[in-house]
């Protein structure tokens, strides 16, 4: 099920188990997990994309691999907030990924992550060849990082 309100979402969540970040580019995804307690996110893949079934296919072992209860995709707003063609594309990604699992999935804002992730990456000194390797799981780790910290203090509010 698609959750677009984050405590929905953290209510269809299994306790003791790993969130999965995505970050929806036209080439690529970037995959982030967090451990166990939802604290850290870890990015750890970039699947290469060619058609849905075969991504949805490396993704959905991913999640099983990984025991994985909930995925928050990132949501490519415009600056001012508004929706684009890319927005279209990820909710439609979402939709047809809800088909094949039953995990809950929410979207998470994640307008600058790239940038965030460029940064982080060259302040490591990471040379240009290595960066466009590793850019899109990167920022899939700022979207979930975001999201967890989130939901950490939503859980603390209640």
């Amino acid at each position: 099920m698609i959750l677009t309100d984050l405590p929905d979402f953290l209510a269809a969540l299994a306790p003791g188990r790993a969130i999965c970040g995505l970050d929806l580019g036209d080439k690529t995804i970037g995959v982030a997990v967090s451990d166990l307690r939802r604290t850290v996110s870890t990015p750890i893949e970039v699947i290469r994309r060619s058609k849905f079934t075969e991504d949805a296919a490396k993704l959905l072992a991913i999640l099983t691999d990984r025991n994985i209860c909930g995925i928050i995709l990132g949501l490519p707003l415009n600056m001012d907030g508004s929706s684009g063609p890319r927005v279209q594309s990820t909710q439609a990604f979402a939709r047809n990924l809800i088909k094949l699992t039953d995990l809950p999935i929410t979207y998470w804002d994640e307008r600058l992550s790239t940038v965030a992730a460029e940064r982080a990456l060259i302040e490591a000194d990471t040379s240009r060849k290595r960066r466009r390797e590793v850019i899109d799981q990167v920022a899939a780790g700022y979207i979930l990082q975001g999201a967890l910290d989130r939901l950490a203090y939503m859980a603390r509010e209640t």
